[in-house]
C-alpha cells in the first residue's frame, strides 16, 4: 500500500484532535480570597477547578513545613469552599501555601514572615480522588494548555517543509532542473500556510495567558519576520521572467531564507541577554521543562507526526497539481 502514511497521518490527526480536545485537566486550586493574611482569625474562600469538593475536605495553611489546620470548613459547592483559621503569630515565610485534600496552591498567601516558628499541629490528610487520565492544570495556562497540540506543530510542519524547499533549491543549483525548482516553490507555499496557522494558533495562546493578541517578543516579531522572507521569496519568484535564471536565483534566495529562519527561531531568542516571554526563549525554561509531561506526550507526539505528514501530503498533491498545469500548457 503506496498511500499507508497518508491514512497513519489521517489518524494520528484525528487521535491527538479529539483527544487534546475533550480529554479534562486535572483538578486543582485556582483562586484563594484574601490573598494576604494577619494573625487572628480569618475566613478564606478557595476555588477550585474540576474539585468536586464534599463530604469531609481538609484544608490547612503550610508555611516552611509548619502546618495550620482549619477550624471549620464549609463546602459552598464542587468548586467553592470557605475555610476559617486562627492564624498563630510566627510564620517564617512571606509566603504560605495552602493545601485541600492534598491539592497545594503554592504561595497562595502572603503573611508577615517575621516569626521564628509555630507550635507543631498534627493535620489530617486527605487526597483528592484520581482521575484515571488527565492534562495537568498549570496556573495561567489552564484550558489553553490544549493548544500546546495544535500551535507547536504548525512550527514542526513550517520548518520540515522549508527544509523540503532549501533541499530542493540545492538539488537546482546542481542540475538546473525546473521540476526541482517548482517543488521548492510548492513547499514554501504549503510551508507559509503552517506559518499563518502557527502565527493565528499563537495569537490566541498569548491572549489567554499574556492577555493581549501580540507583544515586543523576539520570538513572535522572529515568527512574523521569518514568514515576510518567504513571502519575499515568492515576490522575487514573479518578478523573473526567464524560467531558469528565476529558479537559480530563487534557489539562492531560499538558502539564505533558511538560514535566516534557524536564527530568527532558534538562535537569537535564546540568547540570555534577551528578555522573552515566550518559554525556552531568553533565558526562560522550555515548556518541556516545566509543564509538558508524560500525559502531553502521550498527545503531543502523535499530533505532531500527524501534522507533518498531513503538510507533507498537500505538498505533494501540490506539485503533482503543477505538474499537470505544466503539461497543459505545453
Amino acid at each position: 500500500m503506496r498511500n499507508w502514511w497518508k491514512f497513519l497521518g489521517i489518524g494520528l490527526l484525528l487521535f491527538a484532535s479529539i483527544a487534546g480536545l475533550l480529554i479534562p485537566l486535572a483538578p486543582a486550586l485556582v483562586h484563594v480570597s484574601p490573598d494576604r493574611i494577619a494573625p487572628g482569625p480569618v475566613d478564606v474562600t478557595v476555588t477550585g477547578y474540576n474539585t468536586a469538593f464534599g463530604g469531609d475536605v481538609k484544608v490547612r495553611l503550610v508555611n516552611e513545613g509548619q502546618a495550620v489546620c482549619a477550624s471549620s470548613v464549609a463546602v459552598l459547592d464542587g468548586t467553592h469552599l470557605t475555610a476559617r483559621f486562627d492564624v498563630p503569630v510566627g510564620f517564617k515565610a512571606n509566603l504560605t501555601d495552602l493545601e485541600v485534600n492534598g491539592l497545594v496552591y503554592q504561595g497562595a498567601l502572603f503573611t508577615e514572615g517575621l516569626g521564628t516558628g509555630i507550635a507543631a499541629q498534627t493535620c489530617p490528610e486527605q487526597t483528592m480522588p484520581a482521575k484515571a487520565f488527565v492534562f495537568p492544570n498549570r496556573s495561567i495556562l489552564y484550558e489553553s494548555i490544549r493548544n500546546l497540540h495544535f500551535h507547536v506543530p504548525m512550527w514542526f510542519t513550517m520548518i520540515v517543509l522549508m527544509g523540503i524547499s532549501v533541499f530542493q533549491s540545492i538539488k537546482v543549483l546542481g542540475s538546473n532542473s525546473l521540476d526541482r525548482d517548482r517543488a521548492a516553490e510548492m513547499a514554501v507555499r504549503i510551508g507559509l500556510v503552517f506559518c499563518v496557522l502557527g502565527l493565528i494558533t499563537g495569537a490566541l495562546w498569548a491572549r489567554a495567558t499574556w492577555g493581549a493578541f501580540w507583544t515586543n517578543d523576539v520570538k513572535l516579531n522572529g515568527a512574523a519576520v521569518t514568514g515576510l522572507i518567504y513571502v519575499a521569496y515568492l515576490v522575487l519568484r514573479g518578478s523573473v521572467q526567464d524560467a531558469h535564471k528565476r529558479a537559480r536565483l530563487a534557489a539562492i534566495y531560499n538558502i539564505f531564507a533558511f538560514v535566516l529562519l534557524v536564527l530568527f527561531l532558534f538562535v537569537v531568542p535564546r540568547l540570555n541577554a534577551i528578555d522573552s516571554l515566550h518559554p525556552g526563549n531568553g533565558g526562560n525554561s522550555g515548556f518541556s521543562d516545566l509543564d509538558l509531561d508524560d500525559r502531553l506526550r502521550v498527545i503531543f507526539y502523535p499530533a505532531v507526526l500527524g501534522w507533518i505528514l498531513l503538510g507533507t501530503w498537500m505538498y505533494d498533491l501540490r506539485v503533482r497539481a503543477a505538474r499537470l498545469e505544466t503539461a497543459m500548457d505545453r
